[in-house]
């Protein structure tokens, strides 16, 4: 009966991982038909649209669900889809910013509101905690591009602001209004890249024990369930031990 059991929990999470892979996938080619919708259906002719396939091809959306959302946009036949960004603090006092695209803007603002304050955080209003963000463009590249000295080069002749180098790889961080400039320089001259999106990048951060942060987590998975939420974004800061533990 244990391993049936064991099977069982592992069917079980593989459920809920291919139930996340969907909602990413559709979340992502919302992106894309929005960004195609508001401007040129052609990723090189249009700067948003060529960040939301990047970022779709990084988790490998398959082409034909990416195309299939480009078109989408040119029909007619799409909802009419709105970008509102919600703010508020979670558990412990951390910042949260929570990016949604949605059809219906009172739905969403009940659902979020209902969602932060059952799980023991507050919505507040818009640029409650704004100001604890800049908004970046970031780039990412595994290890295996290059050392740090190379990785800073390229990044200081593509016009990135700063890079952040680990033994799992490299963060490029540029200005938002910057990002596809920069991408493609750095395209041109380290290769394709891990990932390349628009950021909320914290300026300070709280930190949590391992309660917070589990309550935190609550939070982030209920937020990131509804259908109309596209991104979520936190401050928080936790110890390795904390991690470790999570």
């Amino acid at each position: 009966m244990a391993g049936h059991s064991k099977w069982a929990n592992i069917q079980h999470r593989k459920g809920r991982q291919d139930a996340a892979r969907s909602k990413l996938f559709s979340k992502l080619s919302k992106e894309i038909t929005v960004a195609a919708k508001m401007g040129d259906p052609d990723p090189d002719k249009n700067p948003r649209l060529r960040l939301a396939v990047k970022e779709a091809k990084s988790v490998s959306v398959p082409k034909d669900v990416i195309d299939r959302a480009i078109k989408k946009s040119q029909v007619g036949d799409g909802d009419d889809y709105e970008e509102i960004r919600y703010e508020g603090y979670g558990p412990g006092g951390v910042a949260v910013i929570v990016e949604a695209m949605t059809d219906n803007r009172n739905r969403t603002a009940s659902n979020v509101r209902s969602t932060f304050t059952k799980h023991g955080g507050n919505l507040g209003e818009t640029g409650s905690v704004g100001f604890m963000f800049d908004r970046k463009g970031e780039v990412t590249y595994p290890a295996s591009v290059g050392d740090n000295d190379t990785v800073m080069m390229a990044a200081i002749e593509a016009g990135a602001e700063d890079v952040e180098s680990t033994e799992d790889g490299h963060t490029i961080y540029c200005l938002d209004t910057d990002l596809n400039g920069v991408a493609t320089a750095l395209e041109a001259e380290l290769g394709e890249s891990d990932s390349t999106k628009l950021i909320w990048k914290p300026t300070t951060t709280t930190e949590l024990d391992l309660e917070g942060m589990q309550k935190l987590m609550k939070l982030i998975d209920a937020l990131e369930d509804d259908d109309d939420v596209q991104r979520v974004t936190v401050n928080f800061e936790a110890s390795d031990e904390v991690m470790e533990q999570l």
